[in-house]
């Protein structure tokens, strides 16, 4: 128990040590060096009107490096491509203004560290009262640890997922008010932003993003593009590719729209009889986990006890 005891001492002093390691390389890292941190204290001491570290507020004192220490464990413990994975599904998920990069890596950070201490919390005890192995102690801590690494990423795809579902719900009706509003006279930026100042939702906002790209300068196909490249929607990046072409080819904007709403509907109509077909596979799993043994024990239950009876 002794030998036990120093070394589950030992595991503790050095994942501590490994923690506050990273910490300080990833506070390091993200912090002023050489002459830009010389710069910055001629500034905080010479500038007039500058303000001195008490008087700073805890968000810009604490929060703020902590997160960046944060932000610098979770870019250290995950792969290169993770950034461009993360930004990905910002973009799918239209960006929300709370939802940084920086503050998902961030998270990612804190989730790894507080999730493995934890981990360690819960399994260490257990191992001291020999009720679990080392190997279950080291396999559990990472899992715990890559769990809450990975946990923000699963939230931010869970939103990103909703979002363009329903962006695929609405494609069919803003369409045929697309349509409406063509055929009746006005442009396509006309008509829509007109979609996009009457129908709420997702799709509404990204018409309007493609309207405002528009007004900084942007060509209408490279919005539109843009558009295509901002969503999972198979059927929304063939509507702007559509476009695209058709207003390089010169073909009616209206005609492309209308052949382009008929086959949304076919689409929508093909993926909620593809939906139906899944329920008698999905209804499956419930009834062999919940209802069959109830039925089992109901009625076999009574057989069972007369037998036990009779013996």
């Amino acid at each position: 128990m002794k030998d036990q005891t120093i070394l589950m001492a030992g595991l503790g002093a050095l994942f501590l040590a490994i923690v506050v390691a990273v910490v300080s390389l990833a506070w390091g890292s993200v912090g002023r060096t050489g002459v830009a941190r010389a710069l910055a204290t001629i500034d905080r001491v010479y500038a007039p009107g500058s303000a001195s570290p008490q008087d700073e507020s805890l968000r810009v004192r604490v929060v703020g490096p902590a997160g960046r220490a944060f932000a610098g464990v979770a870019r250290s413990a995950t792969p290169r491509g993770a950034a461009g994975l993360v930004q990905r599904w910002l973009d799918y998920a239209g960006n929300p203004a709370a939802w940084p990069p920086e503050r998902i890596i961030a998270m990612q950070g804190l989730g790894l560290l507080v999730f493995t201490s934890g981990a360690l919390l819960v399994n260490v005890p257990l191992f001291l009262l020999d009720v679990t192995s080392f190997g279950v102690l080291v396999l559990g801590t990472i899992a715990a640890g890559l769990f809450g690494l990975w946990l923000p990423v699963g939230i931010l795809y869970d939103i990103g997922s909703r979002r363009q579902d329903e962006i695929r719900r609405q494609l069919p009706d803003s369409l045929d008010l697309l349509i409406l509003t063509v055929e009746a006279g006005l442009g396509f930026d006309a008509a829509l932003s007109q979609v996009a100042s009457t129908m709420p939702g997702p799709l509404a906002r990204e018409y309007a993003r493609v309207l405002h790209e528009m007004q900084m300068g942007q060509r209408r196909a490279d919005a539109l593009r843009a558009l295509g490249q901002r969503t999972r929607v198979t059927e929304l990046r063939t509507m702007a590719i559509s476009v695209v072409q058709a207003s390089e080819l010169g073909i009616p904007i209206a005609d492309v729209l209308r052949e382009q709403a008929r086959q949304m509907r076919l689409r929508r109509r093909q993926h909620a009889e593809e939906q139906a077909r899944k329920v008698p596979v999905k209804v499956v799993f419930p009834l062999v986990i919940c209802l069959f043994p109830a039925l089992f024990i109901v009625i076999i239950g009574p057989g069972i006890i007369n037998i036990m009876r009779s013996f």
